[in-house]
């Protein structure tokens, strides 16, 4: 801006990514009502179709997700010998700068998503950022222990019947990705007496019903 002011841009934090496999599984769990086959099946037509429409010059509209639509760029790259031979043409020739123009490649660059307005407004509903600091620092010594920590864990479940991976982290002074491995581990932990519900931003902590 050469006014002096510094400029803040925020930028996600992304803890993994989900493979294809990982989503079918979570449509699966979700719906309960089409076997991950099914599912598969789907994804796959609709990704062959998308790829058949959209080279024949269509975008494609999906409700509540976006619209898909390609887009193109040219290939910088010298036309060959052999469409230079072709067109009578020699390689240094005055017309050469125009036969490069002229037979430039036209390919896909990549593929342009515009999201439907109402999945930004129902997701801004959902989302709850935190401000990370992205400076390196140096690894902080935890004042709990991870059987003092599970105690935490327990007592916060115990007193609001569920806990959130921001509750947990601001208890227990942890970060967000280790309070989440952190509880990964519990839950596989059988004596913990701790289990989840929900997915993604509705997941919770909650005590295990034999426990």
């Amino acid at each position: 801006m050469n006014n002096s002011e510094k400029a803040l841009f925020p930028k996600m934090q992304n803890y993994s990514m989900l493979d294809f496999n990982s989503v079918v599984k979570q449509m699966h769990t979700y719906s309960g009502t089409f076997s991950e086959g099914t599912i598969k099946g789907v994804i796959d037509t609709l990704t062959t179709m998308m790829k058949a429409w959209m080279i024949e010059g269509h975008s494609i509209k999906i409700d509540g997700l976006g619209v898909f639509s390609l887009s193109l760029g040219f290939d910088t790259s010298a036309p060959s010998e052999q469409e230079i031979a072709e067109n009578r043409l020699e390689v240094g020739s005055d017309a050469d700068e125009e036969t490069k123009s002229k037979y430039r490649k036209v390919f896909i660059q990549g593929i342009n998503f515009k999201p439907d307005s109402q999945l930004l407004k129902d997701m801004n509903e959902e989302a709850k950022f935190e401000r990370i600091e992205p400076e390196v620092q140096l690894p902080k010594t935890n004042p709990h222990s991870r059987e003092e920590r599970l105690a935490i864990a327990q007592a916060l479940i115990d007193k609001n019947e569920q806990m959130t991976l921001t509750d947990y982290a601001l208890a227990t002074g942890l970060e967000r990705s280790t309070a989440s491995r952190e509880l990964k581990a519990f839950v596989n932990d059988p004596s913990s007496g701790i289990t989840t519900q929900g997915n993604y931003s509705h997941k919770v902590w909650v005590k295990k019903e034999n426990a």
